[in-house]
Protein backbone atom coordinates (compact mmCIF):
# COMPACT_ATOMS: atom_id res chain seq x y z
CA UNK A 1 0.00 0.00 0.00
CA UNK A 2 1.43 3.40 -1.03
CA UNK A 3 2.22 5.84 1.79
CA UNK A 4 -0.42 8.58 2.13
CA UNK A 5 1.56 11.82 1.80
CA UNK A 6 -1.49 13.94 2.71
CA UNK A 7 -1.44 12.68 6.32
CA UNK A 8 1.87 14.31 7.25
CA UNK A 9 2.86 17.97 7.57
CA UNK A 10 5.82 18.76 5.30
CA UNK A 11 7.83 21.95 5.94
CA UNK A 12 8.68 24.30 3.07
CA UNK A 13 12.16 25.03 4.50
CA UNK A 14 15.46 23.66 3.19
CA UNK A 15 16.65 20.46 4.87
CA UNK A 16 16.82 16.69 4.54
CA UNK A 17 14.21 13.95 4.54
CA UNK A 18 14.61 10.40 5.85
CA UNK A 19 12.35 7.78 4.28
CA UNK A 20 11.70 4.69 6.43
CA UNK A 21 10.23 1.25 5.78
CA UNK A 22 7.69 -0.68 7.90
CA UNK A 23 10.48 -1.70 10.32
CA UNK A 24 11.39 1.98 10.89
CA UNK A 25 14.69 1.40 9.07
CA UNK A 26 15.96 4.34 6.99
CA UNK A 27 15.96 3.30 3.34
CA UNK A 28 16.64 6.66 1.66
CA UNK A 29 17.98 10.11 2.64
CA UNK A 30 17.60 13.16 0.40
CA UNK A 31 18.02 16.93 0.54
CA UNK A 32 15.95 19.80 -0.81
CA UNK A 33 15.80 23.59 -0.98
CA UNK A 34 12.05 23.25 -0.42
CA UNK A 35 11.20 19.99 1.38
CA UNK A 36 7.48 20.09 0.59
CA UNK A 37 7.95 20.45 -3.18
CA UNK A 38 10.66 17.78 -3.37
CA UNK A 39 8.95 15.11 -1.24
CA UNK A 40 5.58 15.53 -2.99
CA UNK A 41 7.28 14.99 -6.36
CA UNK A 42 8.05 11.35 -5.39
CA UNK A 43 4.34 10.56 -5.39
CA UNK A 44 3.64 11.79 -8.93
CA UNK A 45 2.85 9.14 -11.54
CA UNK A 46 5.70 9.85 -13.99
CA UNK A 47 8.49 8.29 -11.87
CA UNK A 48 11.00 5.73 -13.16
CA UNK A 49 10.77 2.11 -12.09
CA UNK A 50 13.39 2.27 -9.35
CA UNK A 51 11.92 5.38 -7.75
CA UNK A 52 8.53 3.62 -7.79
CA UNK A 53 10.12 0.69 -5.90
CA UNK A 54 11.45 3.15 -3.31
CA UNK A 55 8.00 4.76 -2.87
CA UNK A 56 6.37 1.32 -2.45
CA UNK A 57 8.63 0.68 0.56
CA UNK A 58 7.96 4.00 2.37
CA UNK A 59 6.02 3.75 5.64
CA UNK A 60 7.14 7.01 7.27
CA UNK A 61 9.12 10.17 6.46
CA UNK A 62 11.12 12.22 8.94
CA UNK A 63 12.37 15.77 8.31
CA UNK A 64 15.38 17.76 9.57
CA UNK A 65 15.26 21.49 8.77
CA UNK A 66 18.47 23.42 8.03
CA UNK A 67 19.20 27.13 7.59
CA UNK A 68 20.19 26.82 3.94
CA UNK A 69 20.83 24.45 1.04
CA UNK A 70 24.55 24.24 1.80
CA UNK A 71 23.89 22.90 5.31
CA UNK A 72 21.40 20.41 3.85
CA UNK A 73 24.07 19.16 1.40
CA UNK A 74 26.55 18.56 4.24
CA UNK A 75 24.02 16.97 6.58
CA UNK A 76 22.73 14.64 3.84
CA UNK A 77 26.26 13.38 3.12
CA UNK A 78 27.01 12.76 6.81
CA UNK A 79 23.69 10.99 7.42
CA UNK A 80 24.17 8.74 4.38
CA UNK A 81 27.60 7.71 5.71
CA UNK A 82 26.09 7.06 9.14
CA UNK A 83 22.97 5.04 8.14
CA UNK A 84 24.00 3.75 4.68
CA UNK A 85 20.42 3.46 3.29
CA UNK A 86 19.99 0.83 0.57
CA UNK A 87 18.54 3.23 -2.04
CA UNK A 88 21.28 5.88 -1.68
CA UNK A 89 24.60 6.08 -3.50
CA UNK A 90 27.27 4.22 -1.56
CA UNK A 91 30.79 3.90 -2.88
CA UNK A 92 31.77 0.23 -2.89
CA UNK A 93 34.95 0.77 -0.84
CA UNK A 94 33.55 3.31 1.65
CA UNK A 95 33.80 1.00 4.68
CA UNK A 96 37.55 0.65 4.14
CA UNK A 97 38.31 4.28 4.89
CA UNK A 98 40.01 5.31 8.08
CA UNK A 99 38.77 7.58 10.86
CA UNK A 100 40.54 9.05 13.86
CA UNK A 101 39.07 8.51 17.31
CA UNK A 102 39.64 10.41 20.53
CA UNK A 103 38.84 7.79 23.15
CA UNK A 104 36.42 8.38 26.05
CA UNK A 105 38.99 7.55 28.77
CA UNK A 106 39.88 9.83 31.70
CA UNK A 107 42.98 10.89 29.77
CA UNK A 108 41.93 10.23 26.15
CA UNK A 109 44.18 8.78 23.45
CA UNK A 110 44.23 9.47 19.70
CA UNK A 111 43.61 6.25 17.78
CA UNK A 112 42.89 5.00 14.25
CA UNK A 113 39.49 3.37 13.80
CA UNK A 114 37.15 2.13 11.06
CA UNK A 115 33.47 1.58 10.36
CA UNK A 116 31.97 -1.90 10.36
CA UNK A 117 29.85 -3.09 7.39
CA UNK A 118 26.66 -1.92 9.13
CA UNK A 119 28.10 1.60 9.45
CA UNK A 120 28.97 1.52 13.16
CA UNK A 121 32.33 2.70 14.49
CA UNK A 122 34.74 0.40 16.27
CA UNK A 123 35.40 1.69 19.79
CA UNK A 124 33.93 4.57 21.80
CA UNK A 125 34.70 8.28 21.83
CA UNK A 126 34.64 11.17 19.35
CA UNK A 127 35.24 10.40 15.67
CA UNK A 128 36.82 12.47 12.89
CA UNK A 129 37.13 11.65 9.21
CA UNK A 130 36.96 9.73 6.99
CA UNK A 131 40.53 9.88 5.69
CA UNK A 132 42.03 7.88 2.84
CA UNK A 133 44.90 5.47 3.49
CA UNK A 134 47.46 8.02 2.35
CA UNK A 135 45.88 11.09 3.89
CA UNK A 136 47.95 13.65 5.74
CA UNK A 137 46.05 13.21 9.00
CA UNK A 138 46.67 9.46 9.05
CA UNK A 139 50.33 9.81 8.09
CA UNK A 140 50.91 12.38 10.84
CA UNK A 141 48.99 10.75 13.68
CA UNK A 142 52.30 10.37 15.53
CA UNK A 143 53.04 14.07 15.04
CA UNK A 144 49.56 15.00 16.27
CA UNK A 145 50.07 12.93 19.42
CA UNK A 146 53.42 14.60 20.07
CA UNK A 147 52.25 18.11 19.19
CA UNK A 148 49.35 17.92 21.64
CA UNK A 149 51.10 15.79 24.28
CA UNK A 150 48.61 12.92 23.93
CA UNK A 151 49.56 9.72 25.73
CA UNK A 152 50.07 6.44 23.83
CA UNK A 153 50.06 3.93 26.72
CA UNK A 154 47.16 1.43 26.57
CA UNK A 155 46.91 1.31 30.36
CA UNK A 156 47.74 4.39 32.45
CA UNK A 157 50.94 3.55 34.39
CA UNK A 158 51.66 4.62 37.97
CA UNK A 159 54.96 6.26 37.03
CA UNK A 160 56.13 8.32 34.06
CA UNK A 161 57.59 6.36 31.13
CA UNK A 162 60.07 6.99 28.30
CA UNK A 163 57.55 9.17 26.41
CA UNK A 164 57.80 11.74 29.22
CA UNK A 165 61.59 11.84 29.05
CA UNK A 166 61.41 12.22 25.25
CA UNK A 167 59.12 15.24 25.70
CA UNK A 168 56.13 13.58 24.02
CA UNK A 169 53.89 13.42 27.11
CA UNK A 170 53.60 15.59 30.22
CA UNK A 171 52.92 12.59 32.47
CA UNK A 172 49.29 12.86 33.66
CA UNK A 173 49.83 9.46 35.29
CA UNK A 174 52.03 11.10 37.95
CA UNK A 175 51.94 14.92 37.87
CA UNK A 176 48.96 17.05 38.96
CA UNK A 177 49.90 19.96 36.68
CA UNK A 178 49.87 17.58 33.69
CA UNK A 179 46.45 16.30 34.78
CA UNK A 180 45.10 19.88 34.73
CA UNK A 181 46.65 20.66 31.34
CA UNK A 182 45.56 17.42 29.62
CA UNK A 183 41.90 18.38 28.89
CA UNK A 184 43.17 21.61 27.23
CA UNK A 185 45.47 19.60 24.97
CA UNK A 186 42.60 17.29 23.97
CA UNK A 187 40.29 20.25 23.28
CA UNK A 188 42.94 21.90 21.08
CA UNK A 189 43.47 18.62 19.18
CA UNK A 190 39.71 18.35 18.55
CA UNK A 191 39.65 21.90 17.14
CA UNK A 192 42.45 21.07 14.68
CA UNK A 193 40.79 17.82 13.58
CA UNK A 194 37.51 19.64 12.94
CA UNK A 195 39.00 21.97 10.32
CA UNK A 196 42.21 23.15 8.73
CA UNK A 197 41.58 26.82 9.59
CA UNK A 198 41.61 25.88 13.28
CA UNK A 199 45.30 24.95 13.01
CA UNK A 200 46.27 28.56 12.17
CA UNK A 201 44.12 29.94 15.00
CA UNK A 202 45.62 27.47 17.46
CA UNK A 203 49.18 28.25 16.29
CA UNK A 204 48.65 31.98 16.75
CA UNK A 205 47.23 31.41 20.24
CA UNK A 206 50.24 29.27 21.18
CA UNK A 207 52.66 31.96 19.94
CA UNK A 208 50.95 34.53 22.18
CA UNK A 209 51.18 32.15 25.15
CA UNK A 210 54.87 31.52 24.43
CA UNK A 211 55.73 35.25 24.43
CA UNK A 212 53.64 35.80 27.56
CA UNK A 213 55.43 32.94 29.37
CA UNK A 214 58.78 34.39 28.32
CA UNK A 215 57.90 37.84 29.67
CA UNK A 216 56.90 36.24 32.98
CA UNK A 217 60.26 34.42 32.95
CA UNK A 218 58.51 31.04 32.78
CA UNK A 219 61.22 29.78 30.45
CA UNK A 220 60.45 26.06 30.76
CA UNK A 221 56.84 26.72 29.80
CA UNK A 222 57.94 28.92 26.86
CA UNK A 223 60.35 26.19 25.69
CA UNK A 224 57.56 23.54 25.79
CA UNK A 225 55.27 25.78 23.72
CA UNK A 226 58.08 26.45 21.23
CA UNK A 227 58.60 22.69 20.79
CA UNK A 228 54.86 22.25 20.17
CA UNK A 229 54.95 25.01 17.52
CA UNK A 230 57.87 23.30 15.78
CA UNK A 231 55.92 20.03 15.67
CA UNK A 232 52.83 21.77 14.29
CA UNK A 233 54.95 23.43 11.60
CA UNK A 234 56.27 19.98 10.68
CA UNK A 235 52.70 18.65 10.48
CA UNK A 236 51.59 21.49 8.18
CA UNK A 237 54.61 21.13 5.87
CA UNK A 238 53.85 17.42 5.42
CA UNK A 239 50.28 18.27 4.45
CA UNK A 240 51.48 20.79 1.83
CA UNK A 241 54.02 18.36 0.37
CA UNK A 242 51.38 15.66 0.13
CA UNK A 243 49.07 17.97 -1.81
CA UNK A 244 51.83 18.87 -4.31
CA UNK A 245 52.62 15.21 -4.92
CA UNK A 246 49.17 13.70 -5.03
CA UNK A 247 46.46 15.98 -6.36
CA UNK A 248 46.63 17.63 -9.78
CA UNK A 249 43.51 16.95 -11.85
CA UNK A 250 40.76 14.36 -11.85
CA UNK A 251 38.50 13.45 -14.77
CA UNK A 252 34.98 11.98 -14.60
CA UNK A 253 32.61 10.72 -17.26
CA UNK A 254 29.03 9.58 -16.73
CA UNK A 255 26.75 7.40 -18.87
CA UNK A 256 23.18 6.27 -18.14
CA UNK A 257 21.55 3.03 -19.24
CA UNK A 258 18.38 1.42 -17.91
CA UNK A 259 18.11 3.79 -14.91
CA UNK A 260 21.65 2.97 -13.79
CA UNK A 261 24.46 5.56 -13.93
CA UNK A 262 27.97 4.39 -14.80
CA UNK A 263 30.75 6.74 -13.67
CA UNK A 264 34.38 6.29 -14.66
CA UNK A 265 37.34 8.42 -13.58
CA UNK A 266 41.00 9.00 -14.42
CA UNK A 267 43.35 10.42 -11.79
CA UNK A 268 46.10 12.47 -13.40
CA UNK A 269 49.23 13.12 -11.31
CA UNK A 270 52.10 15.24 -12.66
CA UNK A 271 50.59 15.05 -16.13
CA UNK A 272 50.31 11.24 -16.14
CA UNK A 273 47.15 9.11 -15.72
CA UNK A 274 47.97 7.05 -12.63
CA UNK A 275 44.70 5.34 -11.73
CA UNK A 276 41.13 4.67 -12.83
CA UNK A 277 37.94 3.46 -11.17
CA UNK A 278 34.37 2.60 -12.13
CA UNK A 279 31.24 3.23 -10.08
CA UNK A 280 27.58 2.35 -10.57
CA UNK A 281 24.49 3.77 -8.87
CA UNK A 282 20.73 3.59 -9.39
CA UNK A 283 18.87 6.73 -10.48
CA UNK A 284 16.58 6.81 -7.48
CA UNK A 285 15.25 10.00 -5.92
CA UNK A 286 18.04 12.56 -5.56
CA UNK A 287 20.84 10.19 -6.58
CA UNK A 288 22.70 12.36 -9.07
CA UNK A 289 26.14 13.15 -10.49
CA UNK A 290 26.43 16.05 -8.04
CA UNK A 291 25.64 13.83 -5.03
CA UNK A 292 28.06 11.18 -6.27
CA UNK A 293 30.92 13.70 -6.55
CA UNK A 294 30.40 15.08 -3.05
CA UNK A 295 30.19 11.55 -1.61
CA UNK A 296 33.33 10.56 -3.53
CA UNK A 297 35.36 13.50 -2.24
CA UNK A 298 34.36 12.86 1.35
CA UNK A 299 36.81 9.91 1.20
CA UNK A 300 39.30 10.94 -1.54
CA UNK A 301 41.82 13.73 -1.92
CA UNK A 302 40.37 16.82 -3.54
CA UNK A 303 42.25 18.21 -6.57
CA UNK A 304 42.25 21.85 -7.68
CA UNK A 305 40.56 20.95 -10.97
CA UNK A 306 37.72 18.46 -11.51
CA UNK A 307 37.02 17.87 -15.21
CA UNK A 308 33.64 16.42 -16.21
CA UNK A 309 31.84 15.31 -19.36
CA UNK A 310 28.84 17.32 -18.17
CA UNK A 311 28.42 19.93 -15.45
CA UNK A 312 26.44 18.72 -12.42
CA UNK A 313 23.49 20.45 -10.85
CA UNK A 314 24.51 22.69 -7.93
CA UNK A 315 27.93 23.26 -9.55
CA UNK A 316 28.66 26.48 -7.62
CA UNK A 317 27.49 25.02 -4.33
CA UNK A 318 29.63 21.93 -4.88
CA UNK A 319 32.69 24.08 -5.71
CA UNK A 320 32.11 26.12 -2.55
CA UNK A 321 31.78 23.05 -0.31
CA UNK A 322 34.84 21.30 -1.77
CA UNK A 323 36.90 24.51 -1.53
CA UNK A 324 35.97 24.90 2.12
CA UNK A 325 36.75 21.24 2.79
CA UNK A 326 40.15 21.32 1.04
CA UNK A 327 41.37 24.74 2.11
CA UNK A 328 42.00 25.95 -1.48
CA UNK A 329 39.95 27.03 -4.49
CA UNK A 330 38.39 24.10 -6.40
CA UNK A 331 37.12 24.49 -9.97
CA UNK A 332 34.65 22.14 -11.70
CA UNK A 333 34.93 22.36 -15.48
CA UNK A 334 33.44 20.74 -18.60
CA UNK A 335 36.01 21.52 -21.35
CA UNK A 336 34.85 21.75 -24.97
CA UNK A 337 38.22 21.27 -26.69
CA UNK A 338 41.88 20.43 -26.21
CA UNK A 339 43.68 17.61 -24.41
CA UNK A 340 41.30 17.66 -21.47
CA UNK A 341 38.36 17.11 -23.81
CA UNK A 342 40.25 14.22 -25.46
CA UNK A 343 40.71 12.51 -22.09
CA UNK A 344 37.00 12.90 -21.28
CA UNK A 345 36.09 11.45 -24.69
CA UNK A 346 38.30 8.46 -23.90
CA UNK A 347 36.38 7.92 -20.65
CA UNK A 348 33.06 8.07 -22.53
CA UNK A 349 34.34 5.45 -25.00
CA UNK A 350 35.13 3.15 -22.07
CA UNK A 351 31.66 3.69 -20.62
CA UNK A 352 30.09 2.92 -24.02
CA UNK A 353 32.12 -0.31 -24.09
CA UNK A 354 30.75 -1.28 -20.67
CA UNK A 355 27.19 -0.60 -21.85
CA UNK A 356 27.61 -2.41 -25.17
CA UNK A 357 28.92 -5.57 -23.51
CA UNK A 358 26.31 -5.43 -20.79
CA UNK A 359 28.52 -5.69 -17.77
CA UNK A 360 31.68 -4.82 -15.87
CA UNK A 361 34.78 -5.14 -18.11
CA UNK A 362 36.51 -7.27 -15.48
CA UNK A 363 33.63 -9.76 -15.45
CA UNK A 364 33.48 -9.74 -19.25
CA UNK A 365 37.20 -10.56 -19.37
CA UNK A 366 36.67 -13.37 -16.84
CA UNK A 367 33.85 -14.77 -18.98
CA UNK A 368 36.16 -14.85 -22.01
CA UNK A 369 39.10 -16.44 -20.13
CA UNK A 370 36.92 -19.19 -18.63
CA UNK A 371 34.85 -19.65 -21.83
CA UNK A 372 31.60 -19.06 -19.88
CA UNK A 373 28.30 -18.87 -21.83
CA UNK A 374 27.22 -15.67 -19.98
CA UNK A 375 28.76 -12.97 -17.78
CA UNK A 376 28.90 -14.33 -14.19
CA UNK A 377 26.73 -12.71 -11.51
CA UNK A 378 27.76 -14.92 -8.57
CA UNK A 379 31.18 -16.37 -7.81
CA UNK A 380 31.33 -19.12 -5.17
CA UNK A 381 34.68 -19.87 -3.52
CA UNK A 382 35.77 -22.99 -1.65
CA UNK A 383 38.74 -23.18 0.69
CA UNK A 384 40.60 -26.49 0.22
CA UNK A 385 42.64 -27.77 3.16
CA UNK A 386 44.81 -30.86 3.38
CA UNK A 387 45.23 -33.28 6.30
CA UNK A 388 48.47 -35.06 5.66
CA UNK A 389 49.58 -35.84 2.11
CA UNK A 390 46.46 -37.43 0.70
CA UNK A 391 43.28 -36.30 2.50
CA UNK A 392 41.80 -33.10 0.99
CA UNK A 393 38.86 -31.34 2.71
CA UNK A 394 36.69 -28.55 1.18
Amino acid sequence: MTFDISKIRIPTDPGIYLMKDSNKKIIYIGKAKNLKNRVKSYFLKNQNYKTQKLVENISDIEFVITDNESEAFLLESNMIKKYRPKFNIELKDQQRYTYLRISDEKYPRLLVTRRTKDGKFLGKGKFFGPFTQGSSKLLTIGTLRKAFQIRICKTLPKKICLEYHLGNCEGPCEFKDAQKQYPKHVSALEDVLKGKNKTKIFTKKLEEEMYQASELQQFERAKDIRDTLIRLESLQSKQKMEYVKNSDEEYFGIGIQEQVATVMNFRMINGVIRDSDKFFFDLVGDNSFSNFLYQYYSTHKIPKFILLTELPENQKLLESLLSEQSGFSVKILAPNKGKRKDILNLILKNIELIHSKGGNPGLIELKEILNLPVVPNIIECFDISNHGDDFAVG
